[in-house]
């Protein structure tokens, strides 16, 4: 099995532009997140998938791999269905969030490891959630799975409600997940799901892969304990220990 990895990565932000190319300890964010990649072993090959020549200027300068596709995709896996289309000789796609440049390759080895199962369409990482603040942000989109260790549903309300105790104490009554952005696809599943309407329940919680679950694609889920520690804001920043 032969599996590829792919950084998302586009210059116009609302909250952050030029995310990408943010210098974090005399690296951008986007050779952090790259170098990380590389260290994945279950990757045969990393890209960085943009749609902006500084950017692509930028990876190429650093030697790192990087292609240009279309401005007017709506969401990063639709960016990856672009290179997948490029590179058949893949059977699994691996978007890597352009965000994270502290992430584990532990994190991206857990996601491909699902694909060792012969039934695995679709692949993600979750979290146990450990403090109530936590469980009741609404930025934190949580899931539930089934004993499959498949995502039944995402949702950025706290799920499952815990009928018969306060709101304050469902955490001694029940394990809740959060969601860990990182998404492995098999590769003619990528295609697929990327030609689907955006559905109803992606709307109200505006999550695309509740896209995927409510046209019946199984996501397998993998649990891991590492924190994931995504750059949304400049503010952001700050928080990072490099």
């Amino acid at each position: 099995m032969k599996i590829l990895g792919l950084i998302p990565a586009r210059y116009a932000s609302t909250r952050f532009p030029g995310k990408p190319l943010v210098d974090i300890g005399g690296k951008s964010m986007i050779q952090r997140v790259y170098e990380q990649a590389k260290k994945c072993t279950a990757l045969a090959d990393v890209f960085v998938a943009t749609d902006d020549d500084r950017i692509f200027t930028h990876v190429e300068a650093f030697g790192g791999k990087v292609v240009i596709t279309s401005s007017e995709h709506p969401s990063g896996t639709d960016r990856c269905a672009e290179v997948a289309r490029l590179h058949p000789e893949y059977d699994v796609v691996i978007n890597i969030q352009g965000d994270e440049p502290f992430i584990d390759p532990e994190q991206i080895t857990k996601v491909a490891g699902c694909f060792n199962e012969p039934g695995t369409q679709l692949a993600t990482l979750i979290k146990q959630i450990h403090h109530t603040d936590e469980l009741y942000n609404f930025a934190t989109p949580k899931v539930i799975i089934n004993t499959n260790s498949e995502a039944i549903y995402f949702s950025r309300s706290p799920i499952p409600h815990v009928r018969g105790q306060e709101p304050q104490h469902w955490l001694y009554h029940n394990t809740y997940y959060k969601h860990i952005g990182i998404y492995g696809y098999k590769s003619d599943v990528l295609q697929q799901i990327t030609q689907l309407p955006v559905s109803s329940l992606e709307k109200a919680e505006s999550l695309e892969q509740l896209r995927w679950v409510e046209n019946g694609y199984r996501i397998k889920v993998a649990v891991t304990e590492m924190e994931s520690h995504a750059v949304d804001i400049p503010a952001d920043l700050e928080k990072l220990k490099y």
